[in-house]
């Protein structure tokens, strides 16, 4: 599989969605206001979604996990980020705030006395999912776009067969309920005709061998309650919820798999758009999703993956080279 190189994928990402100045129909985001949960570097969805939607104008705000806090500050603090930070317009990329969160937990009174005295969190507070919506609330006041990139899964390397009740709970909790806990605090806080993204995979229903740990179930959980939450939100909140269904990145935490390194290939050898996927094309759907653009869209799926989820069968398979 072909490569760029970081330069170019850089330049990619920098002008995937410019402010709109433009003809046409423009992604215009100024003046709204985003929080996204999930960025703990500067190579995952998150930041790409973080990056696309701050070249359309959006002011972003940042939950990022407690313990990779440290990490992340000094990292953006020292400039390690910056080549990825800049925009289209030559600006470097500012966060408006960055909030440790864990969105495992909804409220103080949920955190085990283990986890508070845990050296990785200390120094750290107001980081649940409850404190950091109201934080945000008052900082920011009302927000129109709230993106969910979280997802772990202790047991993923484990098949299904072998995976424990407390792991599969756990990627449950970490990976979908997270997503209805940030909806429930944030929704409040949401301007109406605003929308909230998060990021799913064809795992929720295909048999993709080796993804394990009750991850499935919960991507699975997560486009269900998608629909769920497009309903009740529409209804209570007047704002749209849709997720994407992302083609595998080789990020940090998608490493954490084992063999995204052979998901990338097989991917690239059997979509119909042979082409290596990058973060910045799945930033600006996200930036489509959230813009006045898709107000008519909401309780759906949307693939990004050059393809790969309409194929039932694998194209590099050597039953099918008669057919090629």
């Amino acid at each position: 599989m072909p490569q760029r190189p970081l330069s170019v994928r850089s330049r990619r990402m920098v002008t995937a969605v410019k402010a709109a100045n433009g003809t046409g129909l423009p992604i215009d985001l100024r003046g709204k206001k985003a929080f996204i949960a999930g960025v703990a570097d500067d190579m995952g969805f998150g930041w790409a979604i973080a990056k696309c939607l701050a070249e359309a104008g959006a002011e972003i705000s940042l939950g990022v996990w407690v313990p990779a806090l440290n990490i992340f500050e000094t990292s953006l603090r020292r400039g390690k980020f910056d080549e990825n930070r800049m925009l289209s317009n030559g600006q470097l990329m500012e966060f408006a705030h960055v909030y440790p969160m864990d969105a495992v937990f909804d409220t103080l009174e949920d955190v085990p006395k283990d986890v508070l005295e845990n050296k990785r969190y200390a120094g750290n507070e107001g980081w649940t999912v409850s404190e950091v919506a109201e934080k945000a609330a008052k900082d920011s006041g009302k927000v129109d776009i709230v993106v969910h990139s979280l997802a772990n899964g202790p047991e993923v390397q484990k098949p299904l067969l072998e995976t424990s009740r407390r792991g599969y709970l756990a990627a449950m909790s970490a990976s979908s309920y997270s997503f209805v806990s940030m909806m429930q605090r944030f929704g409040p806080f949401m301007n109406e005709g605003g929308a909230a993204i998060t990021l799913t995979y064809v795992a929720a229903d295909r048999v993709i061998p080796g993804y394990g740990g009750g991850m499935s179930s919960a991507k699975a959980a997560l486009e269900s309650d998608t629909k769920v939450l497009a309903y009740e939100a529409g209804r209570k909140y007047g704002v749209r919820v849709n997720t994407i269904s992302a083609g595998p990145l080789g990020s940090r935490a998608a490493k954490a798999i084992g063999f995204i390194d052979d998901m990338i290939r097989y991917s690239y050898e059997n979509s119909p758009v042979q082409k290596e996927l990058h973060a910045a094309e799945i930033g600006a759907v996200a930036a489509f999703l959230t813009s006045p653009l898709a107000s008519a869209v909401t309780g759906q799926t949307i693939y990004v993956d050059n393809g790969l989820s309409i194929m039932g069968l694998a194209g590099d398979s050597k039953t099918l080279d008669r057919h090629a």
